[in-house]
């Protein structure tokens, strides 16, 4: 669905290469696992470079809602545990992780926790956690729909145990259950029932997150998690820079011919952005990573076409088929059909939007099918969907004319994203 009352954002086209430094900021997906994790905890502790945009924002203030102590100490953020309270609400806003990884938390409350948010979030699937939560012995109300709004009834513990789920549509809805599950009686497995989980990065996250925090969890046998009981201990988190932040800003080098470099890449992690380097290689750039941290990417002046599975980094989606449709030969993106499922249904919206600007993409079971075609100048949607909205300013950089719909909602994860734009091409920022 758009916003047909939107403002629209003029997008930059690029005249000359680009040449230019992004300092990113934190991961989101760090970010707020940290802070459900520290506000878990058995004391106060630091997360470290944070993300403060929307979504880490709304995790902040459900957390607070909850009786959270949550203070910003420099660019640090102290978090200090307490008691959760109920009779309470939580905005989730169109964040998914406070949608998936809060509820389980609410169950630890005292007292009602009513959740609700942005409209569109009040598409976005739950069943698949709450029905969850109701096995490990939770009440919850959503009138049978499995849909915001809907209210958890804490009561300040939770047996816990085992329970199935299908979460095939998302890897939150694993993540959010192992996160509180040390703070359950008997702590939770989770076993999964269904088409492959997408994003098992983010999971491997999870899962080192609370390992690092002293607890056990076994998850050496596929597709089953068993996180025990026990004590959360308080650690002092640095967040990494988030690696899928960075897509827009290296496929305008991509696109340009240019040089983009991003410090603080870390040499090894758990995030999925971490495949760009391999994904924009095999689409014609040259990429390097230095021994002090520093992704280079250079413009090959040749865009190639993608075939790739990209079921685990879903997210890149939207901003490597930008960079397909301009491409010089077709692209297959594969793997992704739970992509519909996520701010908006990224596939039909890829494709219409794409196709809207005489663009030739075809949806599959699973994916997108791109063949590069001459594009013209029009009004590029974004759904409320930073990702989308990404994606139209990199189109923007090639073809004139091209406006993008709500530039503004890519502040879910990036503060000041036209900025950013305007500075990597050399543009004044307002």
């Amino acid at each position: 669905m758009t916003d047909t009352t939107a403002p629209l954002w003029p997008a930059p086209t690029a005249v000359t290469p680009v040449d230019a430094t992004i300092e990113l900021p934190g991961s989101k997906s760090i970010t707020n696992r940290a802070l459900v994790l520290a506000a878990l905890a058995d004391a106060p502790s630091l997360v470290r470079h944070p993300l403060l945009a929307r979504d880490t924002r709304l995790m902040i203030d459900a957390l607070h809602a909850l009786g959270t102590g949550i203070v910003a100490d420099g660019d640090d953020v102290r978090v200090t545990p307490a008691p959760f309270r109920g009779d309470t609400a939580v905005d989730t806003g169109l964040a998914g992780t406070v949608m998936r990884f809060v509820p389980p938390v609410a169950a630890l409350a005292a007292g009602d926790v009513r959740f609700d948010g942005d409209p569109h979030a009040r598409k976005r699937p739950m069943g698949t956690v709450l029905d969850a939560l109701r096995a490990l012995g939770v009440s919850i109300d959503d009138d049978g729909r499995g849909l915001l709004p809907f209210t958890v009834a804490g009561a300040g513990a939770v047996p816990g145990g085992d329970v199935t789920i299908d979460a095939s549509a998302s890897s939150q809805f694993v993540s959010g259950l192992l996160l509180s599950a040390p703070r359950y009686d008997k702590g939770v497995t989770v076993h999964h029932d269904g088409k492959p989980v997408p994003s098992q990065p983010h999971i491997d996250m999870t899962v080192g997150l609370l390992r690092e925090r002293g607890v056990e969890v076994d998850d050496a046998t596929a597709n089953t998690w068993r996180v025990e009981p026990g004590v959360v201990r308080a650690v002092d988190t640095v967040v990494e820079p988030d690696l899928s932040n960075a897509a827009p800003f290296l496929a305008a080098a991509v696109l340009t011919g240019g040089t983009v470099r991003v410090p603080r890449w870390p040499a090894s992690t758990t995030q999925p952005g971490a495949e760009l380097r391999d994904l924009l290689a095999q689409m014609g750039a040259d990429v390097s990573l230095s021994g002090n941290g520093v992704l280079t990417v250079r413009g090959g002046g040749t865009v190639l076409g993608l075939d790739a599975d990209l079921h685990d980094v879903g997210e890149l989606t939207p901003v490597l088929a930008a960079l397909a449709a301009v491409a010089t030969t077709p692209s297959h993106l594969r793997g992704i059909a739970h992509l519909r499922g996520h701010e908006t249904d990224r596939l039909a919206a890829l494709a219409a939007e794409i196709n809207g600007l005489g663009g030739d993409v075809t949806e599959t079971a699973d994916g997108l099918d791109i063949r590069p075609v001459p594009l013209h100048a029009g009004v590029f949607h974004s759904y409320a969907d930073h990702r989308m909205a990404q994606a139209g300013a990199v189109l923007g950089l090639v073809v004139p004319g091209v406006e993008v719909e709500d530039i503004a909602t890519t502040a879910k994860t990036l503060a000041d994203f036209p900025g950013m734009w305007a500075a990597l091409l050399g543009e004044p920022t307002a």
